[in-house]
């Protein structure tokens, strides 16, 4: 039996920049240790498993080590793969059964919409480990329930940034967002993000980190509708909106390769 795998840079229009992810399209449910396997043999940041359900299709997303419960740029991905290549039709909205809930996707000119749950942060004190780490002094640091988010000084940090992912793999989160208010007229803010507790050193691009940022800047800056960049090696842009208790996500996605698994 052969399944289709996709691989997609997600939050780009040029091939090899964004987030890579992979999108294998199931008959049916899979079992979890080899979803697993699949997800460590692609060995990307994440790789997500859809088949179909009721209205929708039940999404899973694997890191090469673990399941998480939110994804960003694999749900991109995944909606762009189902228009793509005919799963839907071409405007039909993209239904995903998650947990983390009932997650929307849809075409909005030529980019994909996504419709997130807001992930607020808590201010905390400084784990001496997190600053240490990270070689660099906070203006905030807060916590959610997935990861830690650290305000530093300007872009030009956030851009420098070579932490100890030793020493970050010892917090109990999954992982950390770094950030900044931007210093390009083209964007509001800037961000990075480590997850290596999670098996990720350094994510491209962080769709999920951004329900947690997005809320944090319009906070501070007065907007709604921002444009973000994660500064990462490939880099990527996410175009955000707060919308109460949940944001919008949208960006571009490249497929790269297509193939199947023997």
């Amino acid at each position: 039996m052969e399944i289709p795998i996709y691989q997609v840079d997600a939050f780009t229009d040029q091939p090899f920049r964004g987030n890579p992810a992979g999108v294998c399209v199931l008959e049916t449910a899979a079992e979890p240790a080899w979803m697993q396997a699949v997800a460590a043999e692609m060995n990307l940041s994440e790789t997500a498993f859809l088949y179909r359900e009721d209205a929708g299709f039940r999404l899973r997303w694997f890191t090469p080590t673990v399941e998480v419960d939110l994804c960003g740029h694999a749900t991109l991905a995944s909606a762009h793969v189902l228009w793509e290549a005919g799963y839907l039709w071409p405007q039909e909205p993209a239904q995903f059964y998650t947990r983390s809930g009932l997650l929307t996707a849809r075409p909005v000119e030529g980019e994909v919409e996504l419709n997130f749950p807001a992930v607020v942060s808590e201010p905390v004190e400084a784990p001496t480990e997190l600053v240490e780490a990270l070689g660099v002094t906070p203006r905030y640091v807060g916590r959610n329930k997935f990861d830690y988010l650290v305000e530093v000084a300007s872009a030009s940090d956030v851009r420098g940034l070579r932490p100890d992912h030793a020493r970050l793999r010892t917090l109990p989160v999954r992982g950390v967002m770094v950030t900044a208010v931007a210093d390009d007229d083209r964007f509001d803010f800037v961000s990075r993000f480590f997850a290596p507790g999670s098996g990720i050193d350094e994510d491209p691009v962080t769709g999920s980190a951004h329900c947690c940022l997005t809320p944090y800047w319009s906070g501070k800056l007065g907007k709604q509708a921002m444009t973000a960049f994660q500064a990462s090696a490939r880099g990527g842009v996410v175009r955000v909106t707060l919308m109460g208790d949940r944001v919008l996500l949208a960006g571009h996605a490249v497929t790269v390769m297509r193939g199947v698994l023997v």
